[in-house]
């Protein structure tokens, strides 16, 4: 069914670009889905902000179906793509690269979304004696595996002077976090997002940061079947450039408007949302980009760090899952 609804979209799906009276904008055109037999299944980690983003923005009203689905974080997105279920991921530079680290990914790395890196954090509960990553010596830390937490807690250690070796590391899922936090079980606990700031809101002390260490590359990767889709191709590129336009809505004095929608979301303060959304757009805008060899090459080196960790079994050259085909309608695009 899946193929031949493909071959029908390739000779049904017109995609056409007229001006969008929401934001002032140009991309994509009306429909809301309506009588296209277009559908991207994408996925959001933590909350669907891609989808309010764009409802907030008056840029959801697609010429194709978009059904958003929630996941803990970017490597289940990548396993729902390696195994059918999904057709477009969202995610940092980390899950791609165990997600084909058996040297037979279905998918590719399409376009770049760079982005703040805060929330990302290394945090000790409430009371603990714990002040800083040096102290974790022997501790029983949990973290996100295969995600940007084990990557900036495997970075933080090394300089503090520790090895992986030196904690006992559990691998624990974000909605676990809290309970384990204040319960004992862990020590600490490496994670992003929603996780992190609930955990300082229960008092967790932050006790070091991916800040500094993480890219601030959030990659848009899409299924090698999606790919090959002419109409799905098309409708991915739209998708992207609307995101970019929406963020830029957002920007243009409509950063406490769109607070309140972050803080209903996140169960947290509307002023509290507003600095945090604030803070993060001066370390770095949120803008979409076509792929680059900078960009390949960050998450190369992010790949060689998972290898020397142990985390990955044999070396992997990520530009085998880097793709350029979205490059030129997407530059094309975000021009409008």
């Amino acid at each position: 069914m899946r193929r031949a609804r493909r071959a029908l979209a390739l000779t049904t799906v017109v995609l056409s670009v007229t001006a969008l009276t929401g934001c002032g904008g140009s991309a994509g055109a009306e429909g809301n889905g309506q009588g296209s037999s277009v559908t991207l299944r994408v996925g959001a980690t933590g909350w669907k902000g891609e989808e309010a983003l764009l409802r907030f923005a008056g840029l959801d009203d697609t010429p194709y179906e978009v059904q958003w689905s929630l996941f803990q974080g970017g490597d289940k997105q990548l396993e729902a793509v390696r195994a059918g279920a999904l057709d477009v991921a969202s995610s940092s530079e980390i899950p791609p690269v165990f997600a084909a680290a058996d040297g037979k990914p279905n998918f590719k790395v399409v376009a770049v979304q760079r982005g703040n890196t805060l929330n990302q954090e290394v945090v000790a509960p409430k009371g603990s004696e714990v002040t800083s990553i040096a102290q974790l010596k022997g501790k029983k830390v949990g973290y996100v595996k295969n995600t940007t937490a084990h990557y900036f807690l495997y970075e933080l250690l090394k300089r503090a002077g520790l090895g992986w070796d030196d904690i006992t590391a559990a691998p624990l899922e974000p909605d676990k976090a809290l309970a384990a936090l204040n319960g004992g079980s862990v020590d600490a606990f490496a994670g992003y997002g929603n996780s992190i700031i609930a955990a300082r809101q229960q008092g967790a002390r932050t006790i070091g940061s991916g800040k500094d260490v993480l890219s601030g590359n959030f990659l848009w990767t899409a299924s090698d079947d999606t790919l090959g889709d002419k109409a799905e191709r098309e409708a991915l590129t739209d998708l992207l450039a609307r995101l970019d336009q929406a963020n830029a809505y957002v920007r243009d004095g409509r950063e406490k408007e769109y607070a309140k929608v972050v803080a209903t979301a996140t169960h947290q303060p509307v002023d509290q949302a507003l600095e945090e959304y604030s803070e993060g757009q001066a370390q770095r805008k949120t803008e979409v980009r076509p792929v680059s060899a900078r960009a390949t090459a960050s998450q190369q080196v992010v790949a060689d760090a998972f290898l020397d960790l142990g985390a990955l079994k044999q070396g992997l050259k990520v530009s085998g899952f880097w793709s350029d085909r979205l490059n030129a309608p997407l530059r094309k695009e975000l021009a409008r």
